[in-house]
């Protein structure tokens, strides 16, 4: 094999210390703001600011930089209101007692339930599936690597340039969402991770008090 080739580092610009923390903490601070909206209004989010969101999504690291992500990005009512259907069967299932008594538990605080409007309200919705298999050239079928790690990371800057641009979001997770593969027509071989279901809040949305209980910074981390 040749060489790989190599390109200059392209440096940060020039911060002090002090400017460092503060650029984290105000990033800290936007973020912190963000909550998971379940009531969404129709009304409409301009198709380049989900572009805009997808593009950053997709500048996020991944094992061997295959890019292992595909992002079915879905604005028509009949697409919507099809998912909503087979959605809501599931949560039927799901809420009916397949979950079992401990998950069901867990939810509680969060007052969800089976019925899931907002696939069918929000503007828009963007089905993230995982690529077993691609590489980086859209005609290889070269196996990735890392592949949930990376379509994480590539879904958590999603959500945060989201949430920059002004854009409420939920991560819906359906079980199983075998459906969306059919819905979205998208290969067998693709599984999909998440429903991001984007758009603004409605005039009288609310959020769980529960929601706002975060770990503490000695709870989720250690120094060595």
């Amino acid at each position: 094999m040749t060489d790989p080739v190599a390109l200059p580092w392209q440096p940060y610009p020039p911060l002090s210390d002090a400017e460092r923390v503060a650029r984290a903490e105000e990033f800290l601070e936007a973020m912190a703001t963000r909550r998971s909206c379940r009531q969404f209004a129709d009304t409409p989010v301009p198709r380049a600011v989900i572009e805009a969101a997808i593009r950053t999504a997709g500048s996020a690291p991944s094992g061997a930089n295959h890019q292992p992500w595909h992002f079915a990005v879905i604005e028509s009512p009949e697409t919507k209101a099809a998912i909503r259907v087979a959605a809501e069967e599931e949560e039927r299932a799901f809420y009916g007692g397949r979950a079992g008594n401990e998950w069901l538990e867990a939810l509680h605080p969060l007052g969800t339930g089976p019925d899931k409007p907002f696939l069918e309200i929000a503007p828009w919705l963007i089905v993230v599936f995982a690529q077993r298999r691609g590489g980086p050239d859209l005609a290889s079928r070269a196996q990735n690597y890392y592949v949930p790690e990376s379509v994480g990371i590539a879904c958590g800057l999603l959500l945060a340039s989201l949430h920059q641009a002004g854009v409420a979001t939920l991560t819906h997770t359906p079980n199983p969402m075998r459906f969306l593969n059919r819905l979205c027509r998208r290969p067998a071989d693709e599984k999909p991770l998440m429903i991001i279901v984007a758009g603004h809040p409605a005039p009288d949305a609310v959020i769980p008090a529960y929601a706002r209980k975060k770990k503490s910074l000695e709870q989720i981390s250690s120094w060595l």
